[in-house]
C-alpha cells in the first residue's frame, strides 16, 4: 500500500497530497483530542470523498460494547445507506466488500438496499474495514455514480485512511481503559488508607490485635449497614463513636 501512495494523487495535486498527510496525522493523533475526540472521525467521510475521488462516503464504527453506528457521512443519503448493505458486512467479516454494479446486485445484497442506492444516484458501493491487525472496529463505505470497480489508487487511499482511523481509535480506547484502571486503583487506595489507620487506632485503644480490631470494625459496619471505609472515615473525623468490645 505504501508504494501506491508515492507522489501526487490521481489529479496530480500536491495540495491533495498535503491534505492526505494532514488527515492521516489527525486520525492517529490521540494527544490533542481531549476537547473533541471524534472530530477527526466525523471529518473522515468528507475527506475520503475528496481524497479517494468518490461521490460519497460514510464511516461505521463499533462501540466497545459491539454495537455499530454511523459516526460520519459526507451527505444524508450516504449516512442512511452506510448503516446497511456492504458496510456492516465488511465490519463483521473484516474483509473488503464491493458491489461494482448496483443495477445487477449479487443475491447476497438486499434488493431494497440496491433500490435505495440507485434512487440516490449511486451505481456502485464499496466498503473497506477499519482494522489494525486482527482487530476490526468499523468500516469506511464508498459510493460511486459510475458502475465498475474502484480504481486502484482510490482503493489505496481508502485503505490508508481506514488503517489510520483504526490506529487512532484503538490507541484512544487503550488510553481510556488505562485512565479508568488508574482511577479505580486510586479510589481503592483512597478507601484503604482510612481503614488501615482506624485498625491501628482501635487496636491501640482496645488493646487488641490489628486483625481483631478489623474484625470488630467490619462486624459493626455490617450490623449497621455501613461501608467499612465510610465507618473508618467517621471514626477518624470524630463523627462516629464505636463502642468498645464486650
Amino acid at each position: 500500500m505504501r508504494g501506491d501512495l508515492r507522489g501526487d494523487l490521481p489529479d496530480g495535486s500536491t495540495r491533495r497530497g498535503r491534505l492526505l498527510a494532514d488527515t492521516l496525522v489527525e486520525l492517529t493523533d490521540t494527544l490533542g483530542d481531549e476537547g473533541e475526540p471524534d472530530a477527526a472521525l466525523r471529518r473522515l467521510a468528507g475527506r475520503t470523498v475528496r481524497l479517494a475521488g468518490v461521490a460519497a462516503a460514510g464511516l461505521l464504527l463499533a462501540e466497545e460494547g459491539g454495537d455499530i453506528r454511523v459516526v460520519g457521512a459526507s451527505c444524508e443519503p450516504a449516512r442512511l445507506l452506510s448503516a446497511a448493505g456492504p458496510g456492516p458486512d465488511c465490519y463483521h467479516s473484516g474483509t473488503a466488500a464491493a458491489v461494482a454494479d448496483l443495477g445487477r446486485p449479487p443475491d447476497t445484497l438486499a434488493p431494497d438496499f440496491a433500490r435505495r442506492a440507485l434512487a440516490s444516484g449511486y451505481a456502485a458501493v464499496f466498503a473497506v474495514p477499519v482494522r489494525h491487525g486482527k482487530e476490526v472496529v468499523g468500516a469506511v463505505v464508498l459510493f460511486r455514480t459510475a458502475a465498475g470497480p474502484l480504481p486502484p489508487q482510490s482503493a489505496a487511499v481508502a485503505r490508508a485512511l481506514a488503517d489510520a482511523a483504526a490506529i487512532g481509535v484503538l490507541q484512544r480506547r487503550a488510553r481510556r481503559r488505562h485512565e479508568r484502571r488508574a482511577a479505580q486503583l486510586q479510589s481503592a487506595l483512597d478507601t484503604r488508607i482510612p481503614v488501615e489507620q482506624v485498625k491501628g487506632v482501635l487496636a491501640e485503644r482496645w488493646h487488641v490485635s490489628v486483625d481483631e480490631a478489623f474484625a470488630l470494625l467490619r462486624a459493626y459496619a455490617r450490623a449497621h449497614r455501613l461501608r467499612v471505609s465510610d465507618l473508618a472515615v467517621g471514626i477518624l473525623d470524630g463523627t462516629v463513636s464505636l463502642p468498645p468490645p464486650a
